[in-house]
Formats: C-alpha cells, sequence, structure tokens
C-alpha cells in the first residue's frame, strides 16, 4: 500500500480516469431520466454477471489453497473475469480507494495518518514499518520548512518524494517492479479466496454428513469437486 501512497501523494485529479468520477461530479437527474440511468445500470451489471458465470462454468478451477498451481490457475480465471466484465484489478482499487479517500486532504501529515487508518481498517499490517520511515521523512522536511508541509507546494512535495524513493529503495522495492508486485497481491488474494472457499466447502459437506439421509455416505475430498458443477 505504501508503494501506491508514493504514487499519488500530489494531489493530480485530472490523472483520474473518467470512469473514477463520483456521482457528485454528475448532473442531477430526475424522473425519466433518473429512470433511464437506473435501467442501464441494471443492465449492464445483468451483463457483467452473465459473462463472470459463463467464463465460471467453463473454466477449471480446483479448490486447493496449498497447491501453488491450483492457485495459479485460479488466479488465472480470475483474472479473466475481471478484463470481460471491466472490473478493477485489486491494485487499481487500492490505488483508488488511496485517491479518494485523500483528496480533499491538503496537507501531508493529513495524508498520511489517512493512509494509516485506512490499512488499519482493512486489517493490513505495516511489517517492513513503511509508515514510520515515511513520517520520518515527513517530520525532516517540516522541520526544516519550520511549517506544515502542504500538499500543493510542489517543490518541498518533490523533495518529499524523493525521500520516499529512498524509503522505497532501502527496503528493497521498486516503481519498477510494480507488475511484479501486483502479480505477487493477485497470488495471495487468489490463495486467500480459495481457503475461503475450501472452508465453505468443508462446512457445507460437514452439515450435509449430520443429516439422517446422508450419514452413510463418503464425504468427498475437497479438491475433487468441481465448481462448474455447481454453478
Amino acid at each position: 500500500m505504501q508503494l501506491y501512497a508514493s504514487q499519488v501523494v500530489l494531489p493530480h485529479e485530472s490523472a483520474i480516469p473518467a470512469r473514477y468520477f463520483s456521482a457528485k461530479s454528475e448532473p442531477e437527474l430526475k424522473g425519466d431520466d433518473e429512470k433511464a440511468m437506473l435501467k442501464n445500470i441494471f443492465l449492464d451489471v445483468k451483463k457483467k454477471f452473465e459473462t463472470a458465470m459463463g467464463i465460471l462454468r467453463k473454466e477449471k478451477i480446483t479448490i486447493a489453497p496449498e497447491d501453488p498451481a491450483a492457485v495459479a490457475q485460479y488466479a488465472k480465471v480470475m483474472k479473466t473475469v475481471r478484463e470481460k466484465t471491466d472490473l478493477w484489478t485489486e491494485s487499481q482499487t487500492i490505488k483508488h480507494a488511496i485517491e479518494s479517500e485523500t483528496k480533499d486532504i491538503p496537507d501531508a501529515r493529513g495524508y498520511l495518518l489517512k493512509l494509516q487508518d485506512m490499512r488499519i481498517k482493512q486489517g493490513l499490517k505495516d511489517e517492513l514499518g513503511a509508515e514510520a520511515m515515511m513520517m520520518d521523512a515527513l517530520e525532516k522536511i517540516e522541520k526544516e520548512l519550520k511549517k506544515p508541509l502542504m500538499r500543493n507546494d510542489k517543490k518541498n512535495m518533490a523533495s518529499l518524494m524523493a525521500e520516499f524513493d529512498k524509503i522505497n529503495q532501502k527496503l528493497g522495492v521498486r516503481r519498477e517492479d510494480l507488475p511484479k508486485y501486483e502479480e505477487q497481491l493477485e497470488l495471495k488474494i487468489a490463495k486467500a479466496q480459495l481457503e475461503e472457499l475450501k472452508k465453505e466447502a468443508e462446512e457445507a459437506m460437514d452439515t450435509q454428513k449430520k443429516r439422517e439421509e446422508f450419514k452413510d455416505e463418503e464425504v468427498p475430498d475437497v479438491k475433487s469437486l468441481d465448481i462448474r458443477n455447481f454453478i
């Protein structure tokens, strides 16, 4: 998250794609126009859902989070779903969330504190201690300025960004490796989702096993289940 943060710490609303614009930037709609808009939204969601289901009915998914090959295949399938339905990747979601939550924060300190709050709410850990390093870098610059650093102060914000780059370098994080980090993130998410699927499948089979009519049936291995048969 810190790497995305260092990319969007400067205010740059014009860089946000049109589809990211919030509802408040759209004209107020009433009557038939509002009904037409809601209908179009419903049809769009319906189309994306049907597209996703079509892909999931064709692709084999093995519920085996302990198997790297199964995780990679699941991640590949979900990537196809996102691409065909024009949904965001987790990386895009994180970046957009940071942009949306911080766009009205004028100072760098408020930005970093908001970022910390977002991380905590998402249950993420700052295992590398990057936040403390970023705050120390800000302290250094504000000490020289003798005042709070504002995000529209391009000169001194550039200095802060340079300090962030040094932190990323120290931690072994490089901007040019961002695609690799995004791929690793998607694999972690895929594994977590497969673990959740496995848990739910085992709980469902355990519940069924307790029913009188199924007590003598053998419980299948979760890995042998074909999700396509349940869609």
